[in-house]
């Protein structure tokens, strides 16, 4: 895929019970909100689990970050569908630095009531 500033990649994803039990093993994130279900039977997803939406556009371009912010603004429950919108906000050549594109980006993860859940910005270059 190839990339230009102002593009926006859009995807979603609902994370399961077994996501925040994976995640909190590989983690060690054993916080009680994570292990114990609400009245509704759900878990609150990771924060940092929640983050990996965002970091799926640099997977996919194969962006080594340098650079990470996240405002976690309400908690992501399991069954959540929650839609990332990522902006490409600089994407230039860097001749004098090995050659390699310089990326910022910033993000926007809605759940499925269209409440914000988690916005930020990464900057990195693509490899």
């Amino acid at each position: 895929m190839s990339l230009k500033v102002g593009d926006i990649i859009t995807f979603e994803r609902a994370f399961s019970r077994r996501d925040v039990e994976l995640f909190t093993e590989i983690s060690g994130d054993e916080g009680i909100h994570h292990l114990t279900p609400d009245e509704q039977g759900r878990l609150i997803v990771q924060g940092l689990l929640t983050a990996t939406l965002p970091t799926k556009v640099g997977g996919d371009n194969n962006v080594l970050a340098r650079t990470m912010n996240f405002e976690f603004l309400r908690p992501v429950f399991t069954g959540d569908t929650i839609i990332c919108e990522v902006k490409i906000e600089k994407y230039e050549r860097q001749e004098n630095k090995n050659n390699r594109t310089a990326i910022t980006a910033s993000f926007l993860c809605i759940n499925q009531r269209e409440k914000e859940v988690l916005k930020g910005n990464f900057a990195g270059v693509i490899l």
